[in-house]
């Protein structure tokens, strides 16, 4: 092969067909039209003489051959991605897309306070949220193409970690609850009807976990994937949801909630950062987190929370 008529472009092209095994996801990922794609896996066919993806059912696969790819294809990108990092990085200017995952906790809290800074000092700077994925799900493959993480706890592999903010949990009842007041007692608190919040990876909600080891239980009549799904319905319900105070703080207004403290207190949560190693001297990188940073320090210099330990 003459490398000297090889387009670097499609070797983009090629890193997301391998990682999405789909013509129309990898098109988005590389900003690409579909059509534009799919003449790009034409090309690549012919160069490395197998069809690299296939179509199995209704969804693609990828050959042997483009699965021994995906590895060394990744590592030699993110080695010229290396040399092309610049010694600055101008946020009035750039047009750079960051990726960060989060759960939807971290997004209401994290991201009116970052988009209003971009609004002014980098209003070409694209911010794109992922779902969240725990580390049982996280590969590797993933990774690369994460900027920034928002999680509690240190599990994930090839991330630096730093501490962005703290907060502790309370009881969010809708206005006008008929036993809100009560529920500081413990025995008002188990005998209520509790959304509990069980996101992707995980087979138990965190505050039922921390309860059982104390020797309670309360009682669950309804169990949803989020946060912001379990306020929602305890706004419109006599649910009671002990979620994060911090997120209360931000919906009590709008979703008509009072917050109450928990006559059992599982003490401080700690939310942290996490960012690739790769990225760990990426001026891009380190603006981004000086930005998280400043915007984690608001809050946690705000007003108490209800019961910290």
């Amino acid at each position: 092969m003459n490398l000297a008529s090889l387009d670097l472009n499609l070797l983009v092209a090629l890193d997301a067909l391998l990682l999405e095994s789909n013509v129309g996801r990898a098109a988005m990922r590389i900003g690409l039209s579909q059509p534009a794609t799919s003449h790009a896996l034409r090309r690549l066919r012919d160069i490395f003489r197998d069809p690299l993806l296939v179509r199995v059912g209704a969804r693609m696969e990828l050959t042997p051959r483009a699965q021994t790819l995906r590895a060394p294809l990744a590592q030699a990108l993110d080695q010229v991605r290396g040399l092309l990092v610049p010694d600055e990085f101008d946020a009035a200017r750039s047009e750079r897309r960051f990726r960060l995952m989060m759960p939807d906790l971290a997004v209401e809290l994290l991201m009116p306070r970052l988009m209003s800074r971009l609004d002014k000092a980098a209003p070409h700077v694209r911010i794109e949220i992922v779902p969240w994925r725990g580390p049982a799900v996280f590969t590797a493959e993933f990774a690369r193409t994460i900027d920034l993480i928002v999680s509690i706890g240190d599990a994930f592999n090839g991330f630096h970690r730093q501490l962005l903010y703290t907060d502790s949990d309370a009881l969010a009842v809708r206005k006008g609850h008929p036993v809100g007041a009560r529920l500081k007692n413990p025995a008002a608190f188990l005998k209520a009807r509790h959304v509990a919040v069980i996101g992707r990876g995980q087979n138990i909600d965190l505050i039922d976990h921390w309860l059982q080891t104390k020797g309670f239980e309360r009682q669950i009549a309804l169990v949803v994937p989020s946060y912001i799904e379990a306020l929602h319905v305890t706004a419109r319900s006599d649910l009671v949801a002990f979620v994060p105070g911090r997120l209360i703080d931000v919906l009590a207004k709008p979703l008509a909630l009072s917050t109450v403290p928990p006559p059992l207190d599982p003490g401080i949560d700690e939310q942290f950062m996490f960012y690739p190693t790769r990225a760990q001297m990426d001026p891009g990188s380190i603006w981004l987190r000086s930005l998280m940073l400043q915007i984690g320090r608001e809050l946690s210099d705000g007003p108490p929370r209800s019961r910290q330990r």
